[in-house]
C-alpha cells in the first residue's frame, strides 16, 4: 500500500468509524463511495471490502456498548440469525449485476439512507415536545381538601417503580416494566422475520451495515430504549457482515493491506464515536452526516448515470 492510499485511508476509516460508534449505524454507507472514490476499487471490490470495515468496526463499537449495558445479546442474535438468509440471496445478486448498475443503486440508496435519518430527528424532536398532561386548576377555586390518598396506579407511580396500591398484580405492573423484547420476538415473528431479512439482504446486496434500518427496527419492533438499540444494532450487523462476506469468499481477490488499515482506523473511529454519543447532541452529527450523504449520492449518481 503506498504512502498515498495510507494517508487517504486514515480520515476515511475514522469518520466511518465515529458514525458508526455515534449512530450505530449509516457511517458504513460512506465505506463503498471512499473504496471506490478515493482507494481505487471496483464496485465490486469496494461493496466487498466494505464487509470487513463494517465488521471489525462494529466489534469495537460493540463492545464498548457492552461494557455499558447497552446490548442487549438475545434479542440482537436472533434478529441477526433472521437475516442470514437475506445477506446470503444480497451478496449473490450483488455480484451478478454490472458495475454501473449498482453504482448507481447505491446513490440510490444513500439518498434513502439521508431522508431516514433527517425523518428519525425529526420524529424524536417532535415527541421530546412538552405536551399537558391535565389541565391546571384555577387559582380561584379553593383546594381540594386533604383527604385518603389515592392509591396511584402502576403508571402514574412518579418513582416509575411498582405501586403498593394493589390496584394490580404485581407481576402484572413487572410485566410492565421490564423490556419487553423477548416478549415482542415471539408475538411478533413474521413482522420481524421479514424486517431482519430486509435488513440482511441490504447488507449482502450493497455491502453496508444496515443500522440506519436497524436502530428504528429495534426501537419499533422490539421496544428498545434509542441507546440499547444502537449498542444491539451492532450485534445485528456484525452477524449479517460475517454472512455476507463468507458468501463473497473466493468469488475475487480483496486487497488486504489496504482493508486492514481500513479497518483498524474504522475501529479507533468507533471508540471515539461511543464517546461522542453522551457528548455530542445527536441532531448535530445526524444533520452533518445526512448532507454529506447527500452530496456524495448526486456526484455517484451523476457519473454512473450516463454509462447505463
Amino acid at each position: 500500500m503506498s504512502v498515498l492510499l495510507a494517508l487517504a485511508t486514515l480520515p476515511c476509516g475514522l469518520l466511518i468509524g465515529l458514525l458508526l460508534g455515534a449512530l450505530g449505524g449509516g457511517g458504513s454507507v460512506l465505506a463503498v463511495p471512499a473504496l471506490v472514490g478515493l482507494l481505487g476499487q471496483s464496485p465490486h471490490e469496494a461493496t466487498a471490502g466494505a464487509l470487513v470495515v463494517v465488521a471489525v468496526g462494529s466489534v469495537s463499537g460493540l463492545v464498548c456498548h457492552a461494557r455499558a449495558g447497552r446490548v442487549r445479546w438475545v434479542a440482537g442474535a436472533v434478529f441477526g440469525a433472521l437475516g442470514t438468509a437475506g445477506s446470503y440471496v444480497g451478496s449473490r445478486w450483488s455480484a451478478a449485476l454490472r458495475p454501473d448498475v449498482l453504482m448507481t443503486a447505491f446513490a440510490g440508496l444513500m439518498l434513502v439512507v439521508a431522508a431516514m435519518l433527517v425523518w428519525r430527528e425529526v420524529r424524536a424532536a417532535r415527541a421530546a415536545e412538552p405536551t399537558p398532561t391535565r389541565p391546571l386548576r384555577d387559582p380561584a377555586q379553593p383546594a381540594t381538601p386533604a383527604g385518603p390518598a389515592t392509591p396511584l396506579a402502576p403508571s402514574d407511580d412518579p418513582a416509575g417503580g411498582p405501586s403498593n396500591s394493589g390496584t394490580a398484580p404485581l407481576g402484572a405492573v413487572r410485566a410492565h416494566r421490564l423490556p419487553h423484547s423477548r416478549t415482542a420476538l415471539l408475538s411478533r415473528p413474521v413482522r420481524i422475520a421479514v424486517t431482519a431479512s430486509a435488513v440482511g439482504l441490504l447488507t449482502g446486496f450493497f455491502g453496508v451495515g444496515g443500522g440506519f434500518v436497524v436502530v428504528p427496527a429495534l426501537t419499533l419492533v422490539l421496544g428498545l430504549d434509542m441507546p440499547v438499540a444502537i449498542g444491539t444494532s451492532l450485534l445485528v450487523i456484525l452477524i449479517n457482515s460475517l454472512t455476507a462476506l463468507g458468501t463473497r469468499a473466493g468469488t475475487g481477490s480483496l486487497d488486504w493491506p489496504l482493508l486492514a488499515g481500513f479497518a483498524a482506523c474504522a475501529a479507533i473511529g468507533s471508540q471515539l464515536g461511543n464517546r461522542l454519543t453522551t457528548r455530542l447532541r445527536p441532531r448535530t452529527l445526524t444533520t452533518a452526516f445526512a448532507t454529506l450523504v447527500t452530496v456524495l449520492a448526486l456526484t455517484m449518481a451523476t457519473t454512473a448515470l450516463p454509462h447505463l
